[in-house]
C-alpha cells in the first residue's frame, strides 16, 4: 500500500497505542497474515467498529462524543492528539473479557502510579513472613537500591529487606531494579490470587516457567510517566540562570591571552568543557589543544547552567573560558563589546584572524551568537553535528523521551503528542536565521549523521564534510591469554560501557545481568566512571580525558571484554564507545535505533545488530552470542588517533 507523508504520520500516532495481537485474534474473518492490522484499521477497521485495542471501544467513543463523530475522524487518533487533553472517556472493548479468558492476556494504557494494595486498606498492616521467604529473597535483594528509591522506610530506621517481606510488596515497593512487583502481578493474575510475595514466587517457580520479571519496555514506561512539559523545563532553567551575575570588562579580563585575541577561535557549546565529561567535551578539548599548538587564542563561551533549548526572550549569561581557564561570567553584549575593542587593528597591515565553530547552541540566543561573531568580525564557520539540535527542540529527537522519531515534517500531526512539539518550529525557525546570516560549514562525524540531517533539513550551507572525531589504525591481531588454573572455556565477557544512563541502554543492560546472574555462560561487567549503586553488577572505575584518552580502550583490553552491549535508545552520531570496543578487540550488539553504531557494525561485521530488546534477550538465551568470544572471533587490535576537529577543517584560520 502506498502511502503518503500525511498517511504515514497517522500511522506513528496509532501505533503507539495499537493492539495488534488484539486486533487479529477479535477479526477471525480478517485474512491479515500479510497485511498490517493497523493499516486495515486506519483504512477500513474504525469505520466497521473493529476496535484497535482491548481498552478502546471505537463505537462507544464514537457515541459519546458525538461531535468526532460528525468530524469523521478516526477516533484512536482524535483520542490520542486531542482527547486525552480534553479528558474524554474512554471504553472497553466489547471483546475485551473474552480476549483476556481465551488469551490469558492483560493490558493497561495509563501507566499506574498509585500504590498498590492487595487488601482494601490503604495502608497494609505488616504481616509476619516465613524464614523461607527471608532464605529465599536475602541472596537477590538489594538494600542499595530500597534504600535509595524509598527514602521514607529510611527515615523510619527499618530494615530495607524485613520492610519489603512484611508490607513493602504490597505496597508496589521493587526489591531490584529488574523486578517490577506491580507488573508481575498484573501480568501474572493468577499468582495475585494466591496472594504470595511475588518475587518469592518468581525466584522459587516463575523463572522456571518463563515468567518475566518486568515488562521489556518497562523502563520506557517510567520515563514517560515521569515527564514534565518543555515549558516547565524552560521555566526551570531560567530560574536557575538568573543566580549568574555577569561582570561587565569582558575586554579586561581577557586581555592577557596568546595573541590579545588578533589571531582567534571561538566555540559555542552547552556546558564548560574543562569541567564536564562526555563526548562533545572530550572533542573540545582535542579542539583546544590543537588551537594551543597553533599559538592561537581560543574562546569557549557556554550558558552558565544547562537548557533544554535555545534561549529567545530568556535572559542569559554567558561563561567564558579562554586558552583553558575560566575568566568569568558576562552579557553577550559585555563579550561582544570586549571582543570589538581587543580585535580592532591597531594600525595598518594588523589584520586580525579569526574562526568559530559552533557545537551546540542549547542555552545560547541566536541573536547575541550574531552579535557576538559580528563583533569578532567573523562570518564563515562550522557548524557540528555531535547532535539533532537543528532539527528538534528534543535534540535526541526522542518522542516524549522514549522512542525515536526519525524527525518528521515540522508541521506534522506526530509532532502534537510529544512535549517537544510545542518547541520544534521556534528551533527549527532560529536555526534558519543563523545559518542564513552565516556561512556554515556543517561538520558531521559520520556519513550516516550527515546524511539523515540533509533529508532533513533544507538549510543554506555553505558546504559539508564528514570527519569523524577518531580514526581506527591497524595493530596485529589480539592474542588470548588463558586465566591461569583454567583449560575449560570462560565465560563471554559482556560489558557496558560509560555513564549509567536510560537514553545509552542501561536498564536493559542491568535487567539481563539481573536475569543471567547465575548462568555460568555470562559474566557482566560495567566500565565507566560512575557506578549505579543500585545493582551488584560488576563495576571497573574508568574515565577518559585529555590526559588518559585510552583508558576505556586500556581498560576492555585488560578485561579481555569479549561484547560491548552499546544499547542507545536514540540515534548516535558519532558513538567513541563504539570505536573504543572495535579498537581494544571488543565484538559490538546494538540495536537498529543506535544509527551510526548500528551502520558501524552492520557495514564492518564487527558484532550484531539485532532488532529489538526481545532478540537480544533471546540471543542469550539460545547462546548465539557465545560465537563471538575472543577465542572464537581472534579480533584485529587497532590504535585510536584523535582528531582535531574544527582546527582540521580548511576554515580553521581565516583572516577577518
Amino acid at each position: 500500500m502506498a502511502a503518503t507523508a500525511k498517511a504515514e504520520d497517522v500511522y506513528q500516532i496509532v501505533a503507539t497505542t495499537f493492539d495488534q495481537a488484539f486486533y487479529r485474534a477479535t477479526n477471525p474473518d480478517l485474512n491479515l497474515t500479510d497485511f498490517d492490522p493497523i493499516w486495515h484499521y486506519l483504512e477500513y477497521g474504525w469505520r466497521e467498529e473493529r476496535d484497535p485495542a482491548p481498552w478502546f471501544s471505537v463505537r462507544r467513543y464514537l457515541q459519546r462524543h458525538p461531535d468526532v463523530a460528525a468530524s469523521g475522524r478516526e477516533p484512536l487518533r482524535h483520542y490520542m492528539e486531542q482527547g486525552v487533553r480534553e479528558d474524554r472517556a474512554v471504553f472497553m472493548s466489547d471483546h475485551a473479557a473474552a480476549y483476556q479468558r481465551d488469551y490469558g492476556e492483560t493490558w493497561s494504557y495509563v501507566p499506574e502510579t498509585r500504590p498498590l494494595t492487595l487488601a482494601s486498606q490503604e495502608e497494609p498492616t505488616p504481616r509476619p513472613f516465613d524464614d523461607a521467604d527471608w532464605r529465599v529473597v536475602g541472596p537477590r535483594f538489594n538494600s542499595g537500591f530500597y534504600r535509595e528509591a524509598y527514602p521514607d522506610v529510611v527515615a523510619k530506621g527499618v530494615d530495607p529487606m524485613e520492610h519489603f517481606l512484611t508490607v513493602g510488596w504490597r505496597e508496589g515497593r521493587d526489591p531490584t531494579p529488574q523486578f517490577c512487583v506491580r507488573e508481575y502481578l498484573q501480568d501474572n493474575p493468577d499468582v495475585a490470587a494466591t496472594g504470595i510475595n511475588p518475587f518469592v514466587h518468581y525466584i522459587v517457580a516463575g523463572r522456571a516457567e518463563g515468567r518475566a520479571p518486568r515488562r521489556v519496555e518497562g523502563f520506557r514506561l517510567k520515563i514517560a510517566a515521569d515527564l514534565t512539559s518543555l515549558e516547565a523545563r524552560v521555566a526551570e532553567a531560567a530560574d536557575r540562570a538568573r543566580i549568574a551575575e555577569p561582570a561587565a570588562d569582558f575586554a579586561a579580563a581577557a586581555a592577557p591571552s596568546r595573541t590579545g585575541l588578533k589571531d582567534l577561535h571561538v566555540t559555542f557549546s552547552h556546558d564548560d568543557y574543562t569541567a564536564n565529561l562526555g563526548g562533545v567535551q572530550l572533542c573540545l578539548q582535542y579542539e583546544a589543544q590543537q588551537m594551543a599548538g597553533l599559538g592561537r587564542d581560543h574562546l569557549h563561551l557556554c550558558p552558565t547552567t544547562s537548557w533544554p533549548v535555545l534561549r529567545r526572550s530568556e535572559p542569559g549569561s554567558l561563561a567564558a573560558i579562554l586558552n583553558g581557564r575560566a575568566i568569568g561570567v558576562f552579557s553577550a553584549h559585555a563579550v561582544a563589546e570586549g571582543l570589538a575593542a581587543l580585535r580592532r587593528p591597531e594600525g595598518r597591515g594588523q589584520a586580525t584572524r579569526g574562526s568559530f565553530a559552533i557545537h551546540n547552541l542549547l542555552g545560547h540566543s541566536v541573536d547575541e551568537v550574531l552579535e557576538i561573531l559580528e563583533a569578532a568580525s567573523l562570518s564563515e564557520g562550522a557548524f557540528w553535528l555531535h547532535d539533532f539540535t537543528s532539527l528538534c527542540a528534543g535534540y535526541q529527537l526522542l518522542r516524549n523521551d522514549v522512542e525515536d522519531c526519525a524527525a518528521p515534517p515540522p508541521d506534522s500531526p506526530a509532532c502534537g503528542i510529544c512535549l517537544y512539539g510545542p518547541g520544534r518550529m521556534p528551533q527549527v525557525a532560529e536555526h534558519e536565521r543563523l545559518f542564513r546570516k552565516l556561512r556554515l560549514t556543517v561538520a558531521s562525524p559520520s556519513q550516516v549523521t550527515l546524511d539523515f540531517w540533509r533529508d532533513r533539513s533544507s538549510y543554506p550551507t555553505a558546504a559539508t564534510v564528514v570527519h569523524p572525531h577518531v580514526r581506527l589504525i591497524p595493530r596485529p591481531p589480539a592474542q588470548p591469554s588463558p586465566e591461569p588454573g583454567r583449560s575449560e572455556p570462560r565465560p563471554l565477557r559482556l560489558a557496558f560501557l560509560g555513564f549509567p544512563s536510560a537514553h545509552k541502554g542501561w536498564p536493559v543492560f542491568a535487567g539481563l545481568a539481573a536475569d543471567y546472574a547465575d548462568d555460568p555462560r555470562y559474566r557482566f561487567l560495567h566500565l565507566g566512571a560512575q557506578r549505579d549503586p543500585r545493582t551488584t553488577i560488576e563495576f571497573h572505575p574508568v574515565s577518559v580525558s585529555l590526559a588518559e584518552p585510552r583508558a576505556m580502550q586500556q581498560a576492555l583490553e585488560a578485561l579481555e571484554i569479549d561484547v560491548a552491549v552499546i544499547w542507545s535508545i536514540f540515534r548516535e552520531t558519532f558513538c567513541l564507545a563504539a570505536y573504543e570496543a572495535i579498537a581494544a578487540g571488543a565484538a559490538i550488539v546494538t540495536s537498529p535505533e543506535s544509527a551510526n553504531v548500528a551502520a558501524l557494525v552492520a557495514g564492518e561485521g564487527r558484532g550484531r545488530v539485532l532488532a529489538d530488546e526481545a532478540a537480544l534477550r533471546q540471543a542469550l538465551a539460545d547462546g548465539d552470542l557465545l560465537a563471538l568470544a575472543r577465542s572464537i572471533r581472534q579480533p584485529r587490535l587497532y590504535d585510536l588517533a584523535f582528531s582535531g576537529m574544527t582546527a582540521d577543517l580548511p576554515l580553521a584560520s581565516a583572516a577577518a
